[in-house]
This record gives structure tokens, C-alpha cells and sequence, in this order.
């Protein structure tokens, strides 16, 4: 008895395959994420330590410091904390998770121009910031999977 699938009616809804907005993103915007939620981590137990006057490096996007309780610390604390919070709400699938996810791109993108252009202005030279490689694409990813993403049914 060969009978071929599309001849029966749609499968029972305890069958169906559950669809996630998940699924929109691609595997190497997932392996950010998660990056980024273990760097959030991270940078709790770093600004404990900061706040215990100890040492503790830190770099994003081409700037760095060693002291967190600072200007400088205090700003990579929060793009830390912020690429945490867009990569939880992308992989807890927020309704405006991909709305946050571009912003984080805007962001990243100005900051690593603003490194890139500093230098030039104080003789620093030129130094080109490969973080836009990937930024630019996460960007434009976001973008063309927005209306998807807020309209998932």
C-alpha cells in the first residue's frame, strides 16, 4: 500500500513542526549571541573586581583599558552589557529584539569608525577595524529579516 503524504490533511497540530523566530537567524549571528552572553557574564564578575580595585583587561571594538572605574571602562562595561541584553533578547526571541539588534549595529559601527578615524586626526596613522566586517552584514541581516521577525506567527 504505497499512498504518497500529500493526500492526507494537514498533520495533527501534535505533529506539526514547531517554526521559532530563531530559525530566521543565520548560525553565525547564533555563535555571537551566545558569545556575547558569556562576555556579559564575564563583565559582572569583571566589574566586581574593578570595584575591588584589581586589574582586569578589556577590549571591544578597538578600544581597551585595564581599569574598568573609569570613563573608558565605564563605556566598554556598557557596550558589553548591551550586546548582552540585544543577544538574550535574540535568542529569547523579544518581538523587538531585531529592532535592538540594529542599533547595536549602528553603534558598533560608529564606534569602530570613530577608532579608526581618532588616530588619523592626533598621528596616530590608520588603523582599519575588521569588527565591520561582520557588523556590516549583521546589520543588513537584521534588516531583511525584521518584518519577519515582528510578524511571526
Amino acid at each position: 500500500m504505497d499512498q504518497d503524504a500529500s493526500n492526507f490533511p494537514n498533520p495533527p497540530a501534535n505533529l506539526k513542526k514547531t517554526q521559532r523566530r530563531r530559525q530566521l537567524l543565520p548560525w553565525w549571528v547564533v555563535g555571537f549571541a551566545w558569545l556575547f552572553m558569556v562576555f556579559g557574564v564575564f563583565t559582572l564578575f569583571g566589574l566586581v573586581l574593578g570595584l575591588l580595585h584589581q586589574r582586569v583587561n578589556v577590549s571591544i571594538l578597538g578600544l581597551s583599558t585595564d581599569q574598568l572605574i573609569s570613563l573608558k571602562g565605564t563605556l566598554l562595561i556598557l557596550l558589553f552589557s548591551f550586546k548582552a541584553v540585544t543577544a538574550l533578547a535574540l535568542e529569547t526571541e523579544k518581538v523587538w529584539a531585531v529592532r535592538l539588534a540594529k542599533i547595536d549595529a549602528i553603534i558598533s559601527g560608529l564606534v569602530c569608525i570613530g577608532v579608526m578615524i581618532y588616530p588619523i586626526f592626533f598621528g596616530h596613522g590608520f588603523n582599519f577595524r575588521w569588527e565591520l566586517v561582520v557588523i556590516i552584514p549583521y546589520y543588513d541581516k537584521m534588516y531583511s529579516i525584521q518584518n519577519d521577525w515582528e510578524n511571526f506567527d
